[in-house]
């Protein structure tokens, strides 16, 4: 099989660390390899370096190239503008079906944490298994544990088959990220899973599913199937992608799709959306704070303190967030840190594109 990863996007909610030239898969947040770095490392037991695949921006590409030296250059795909997923998945499909007709795809975030890679891997392989029983379209739904409003849904419906094991389930409904109240009435009815943003397909259904689903855009790749290998053609590469639809791959396919599959992934999963999930997954003390540096607590609970290279002391505070760099610092409410993004319109609005 073939894996893309998906290494683009701008990580707002984790200013001041995320930058436009340093979004989120390129930090290090724990001290050891950065996101995009463990995303590979992760799927490398099941997919070779020869057929892994990254689509990313022009200004991030450098970087990853440099992080990710074990990639052949050919499997970097550089996109000359963002035009959300589906034409990013489009594109490589196209590429994978290129190089090798029929293979089985893995769609993956660069941005997400996986606490249990084996089982991750595990999950996967039943997933590649299911997706080559036919044309279907599958996905991975991570069980709730709470009625969180950053997520979109996926209601199960029937079971389907077994795959290695693993329970395979159709889809009846894919929802958007819900309100509140929409969010706990589907933890209330059961049967529904956080999605995830992760995808396993043969390159041709996917390809067929655009076509089907998504008209403009299977005609622009089909445009740039067509471009000869040859440097003048870069040009018109970029005129045809740039004019691509901007669309997810769950709203213009699989919210239509009725072959749509589901198993569960139970490998401690996070997305790392915000300075509050990367609270929950780090390691606290007893008192709940987590820090990158020295730290003193005097009558301080729930505080997240990162970046910081100096002593920090926490008197009479809880539930905090504490992002120190070089230029900026950032202190918020813990479960506010969802609108560290609409501080960064406001900086943008300021005009201080260095902070950005």
């Amino acid at each position: 099989m073939h894996a893309v990863i998906m290494a683009g996007g701008r990580g707002s909610r984790f200013w001041p660390k995320s930058r436009e030239k340093l979004p989120k898969h390129l930090l290090d947040l724990f001290g050891g390899r950065t996101i995009v770095q463990e995303t590979v490392a992760r799927v490398l037991p099941l997919v070779p370096p020869e057929k892994i695949l990254i689509v990313t921006g022009e200004s991030h590409a450098g970087a990853l190239i440099r992080q990710l030296p074990e990639l052949p250059r050919e499997n970097i795909l550089i996109e000359p503008a963002g035009r959300n997923t589906a034409p990013c998945i489009g594109w490589a499909a196209m590429e994978i079906a290129r190089r090798d007709p029929g293979e089985v795809m893995l769609v993956l975030p660069s941005d997400q944490i996986i606490l249990d890679a084996e089982r991750f891997r595990s999950v996967l392989a039943a997933a590649a298994d299911a997706a080559a029983t036919g044309d279907v379209l599958v996905t991975i739904g991570i069980q709730p544990t709470g009625p969180e409003t950053g997520y979109g849904y996926l209601e199960c419906g029937e079971k389907a088959f077994d795959a290695r094991g693993e329970e395979v389930f159709r889809v009846a409904s894919i929802r958007e990220k819900p309100d509140r109240a929409t969010a706990c009435e589907f933890l209330a009815r059961g049967g529904f899973l956080w999605n995830s943003g992760m995808f396993v397909w043969r390159a041709g259904s996917i390809l067929r599913a655009i076509g089907r689903w998504m008209p403009d855009l299977n005609d622009g790749l089909g445009r740039i199937a067509a471009l000869p290998a040859s440097a003048p053609s870069r040009e018109e590469f970029r005129r045809i992608y740039e004019q691509l639809p901007a669309v997810s791959i769950d709203y213009g396919v699989m919210e239509k799709a009725g072959n749509v599959l589901v198993l569960r992934g139970d490998f401690g999963w996070s997305d790392v959306g915000s300075w509050d999930a990367l609270w929950e997954i780090s390691e606290k003390d007893a008192c709940g704070n987590a820090a990158s540096c020295r730290l003193v607590e005097v009558d301080a609970a729930n505080v997240l303190v990162h970046g910081a290279k100096k002593l920090v002391a926490l008197v009479g505070v809880k539930d905090l967030i504490v992002v120190e760099t070089e230029d900026a610092l950032l202190i918020c409410r813990r479960g506010a840190s969802q609108d560290v993004k609409k501080a960064v319109v406001e900086i943008e609005r300021r005009g201080w594109k260095e902070l950005l």
